[in-house]
């Protein structure tokens, strides 16, 4: 069975398309500035050169139908026909509180996903923009929704609500969603499978790090906190969001400098983080951690509040869950950054958890970096949120 997965913005429209016999990817590509001059989809088969077609794509149809045909060519494609595709597995951002699992689109889940707009407005709608692409560019055919909120779905009611007046959960839902919830599912569920994990020892914290970061505690596959909330700001320092911080600051910020709360959550999003910690040196961490080497205070300092808050989030997972019997690093730092692992598991050796050196060189790759007598086993597992909701298409299709 072969699975198209399409992840579309407002803008642009990510694919892959993967081989469910032997979950190997024939196929992937982006499109690029949807809807504005100059649009470019690039085309990559393993093996062969990238083939890029330029072309005006002014909706999400016209970038569908795009792919189909780069998929299809016959220099540069892996399928005689269209009809080789089985089944199209959506990301999409938010379900609200409707969808606790991915589920087949229909109209009832579309309308779900409209209404989740205000929940998700930079994502949602282009997501909605992309399955009705793919059902017009290719009628009869599944789709799925795998919602990236259905991990924290799980949540106890003490771990999702937060503690204001409860009109406002009634009337708006407002909790916590948590995000990455695609990316948690799938490598909580591979470290159980890769550790061999038995029934009964299966408590996971997965550390989702990048220039979006997020940490997660599952017991058996199924999430009992995460960091992220009512939406992606809340949690760890990220490269340009906040994280956590007084609501006060944001009433304070805005009466003082005379700007919207708007205006306060662009900043909060996409001027704060290590960028502002920084002084704006960068929101990149490979920059930060050369400037550091390099004397450089600021840098030092947005690397040190990241790593704090990382540790401080492990460790309250720890209590939540009475222990732990894995820990995973996933995402862009989590998997290549070295000396960032080694630094805040150091924090955890009076609880007998230790770090081999030599095996924590690893980069990108799938391996168990903690020493034999670790009293929490600790592994690198990249991430692969695609194949995820390959999976779950096959599941339901």
């Amino acid at each position: 069975m072969k699975v198209l997965v399409i992840n579309a913005g407002s803008s642009s429209l990510k694919y892959q398309l993967i081989d469910m016999d032997d979950e190997s990817v024939k196929a992937k590509g982006l499109c690029e500035r949807i809807g504005i001059a100059g649009s470019k989809l690039t085309h990559k088969v393993p093996g062969k050169d990238d083939f890029v077609i330029e072309e005006d794509m002014p909706t999400h149809q016209t970038a569908i139908e795009l792919v189909l045909k780069a998929l299809v060519d016959p220099d540069h494609g892996v399928v005689s026909s269209v009809d080789e595709i089985d089944a199209v597995g959506h990301r999409v951002l938010h379900g609200g509180s409707v969808y606790t699992e991915s589920i087949k689109i229909d109209d009832d889940v579309k309308k779900v996903i409209r209404e989740c707009f205000d929940l998700g407005p930079l994502h949602n709608p282009a997501n909605l923009m992309g399955i009705e692409a793919c059902e017009a560019a290719m009628p009869g055919k599944s789709n799925v929704a795998v919602f990236d909120t259905a991990f924290g779905m799980s949540l106890e009611p003490y771990a999702y609500r937060y503690a204001i007046p409860e009109e406002y959960y009634e009337k708006y839902k407002i909790r916590r969603y948590g995000f990455h919830g695609t990316s948690h599912m799938f490598v909580s569920a591979e470290t159980i499978r890769y550790a061999e994990l038995p029934e009964g020892h299966q408590r996971v914290i997965v550390c989702h790090l990048g220039n979006g970061s997020s940490i997660s505690a599952s017991i058996g596959g199924k999430a009992v906190d995460t960091s992220m909330g009512l939406t992606p700001l809340e949690g760890l320092v990220m490269g340009t969001r906040s994280g956590d911080l007084d609501p006060a600051v944001v009433q304070f910020i805005c009466d003082h400098e005379n700007i919207s709360v708007d205006d306060m959550l662009t900043i909060l999003n996409k001027k704060s983080g290590v960028l502002a910690l920084s002084g704006g040196l960068s929101s990149d961490f490979r920059d930060l951690s050369q400037a550091a080497e390099e004397g450089n205070e600021k840098a030092k300092l947005a690397l040190d509040a990241f790593r704090h808050k990382v540790v401080k989030t492990i460790g309250g997972y720890l209590g939540v869950m009475n222990g732990a019997d894995a820990i995973a690093f996933t995402g862009g730092i989590g998997e290549n950054d070295v000396e960032m692992r080694a630094s805040i598991m150091k924090h955890f050796e009076f609880a007998g958890i230790h770090i081999d050196p030599e095996k924590n060189k690893v980069r990108g790759k799938r391996q168990e970096i903690s020493t034999p007598d670790s009293t929490v086993r600790v592994f690198v597992l990249p991430t692969n949120e695609e194949l995820a909701i390959a999976r779950e298409t096959l599941r339901l299709s």
